[in-house]
């Protein structure tokens, strides 16, 4: 039986590309909506070191970087142990549209998991990007 191999989210954003690129791929811009500090080496196969408050420090290695349409990272399976060389892919697509941007989010990766780590990584995942989708909107509205 196949398991859900990717995560899908559409947003139409009220902000110029230009303004939803720097939000995803500047320290500024992540520490503002995706974790609390952010470290940012934009280049394929640079990295980009998260941290939140309380929680891990997580390093995301950049696959693709074409300003400003398409950027993409690989980054680890929550829920696996650390050094479980297992990652997803996420990408971010953005279009211009009249009065802002169109967001494609989509984060693939999950076929290659057995049944109990794919249903937590997924389901986790799942949550995840509903809710920092929508701190991204928030962060985007305040700036």
């Amino acid at each position: 039986m196949g398991f859900p191999d990717r995560i899908e989210r559409t947003l139409e954003l009220a902000h110029p590309p230009r303004e939803v690129w720097a939000a995803l791929t500047t320290a500024e811009g992540l520490s503002g909506w995706f974790g609390e500090e952010a470290t940012v080496d934009l280049r394929e196969g640079g990295v980009i070191r998260m941290s939140w408050e309380g929680g891990p420090v997580c390093e995301l290695r950049v696959e693709r970087v074409e300003e400003p349409s398409v950027f993409a990272f690989t980054w680890p399976v929550s829920g696996l142990p650390a050094d479980d060389p297992r990652r997803t892919c996420v990408e971010f697509r953005l279009e211009p549209i009249p009065g802002g941007t169109r967001l494609l989010v989509v984060e693939a990766g999950f076929a290659q998991l057995v049944e109990d780590d794919h249903g937590k990584a997924y389901d986790s995942h799942v949550e995840g990007w509903t809710n920092e989708l929508g701190e991204l909107v928030a962060h985007l509205d305040a700036a």
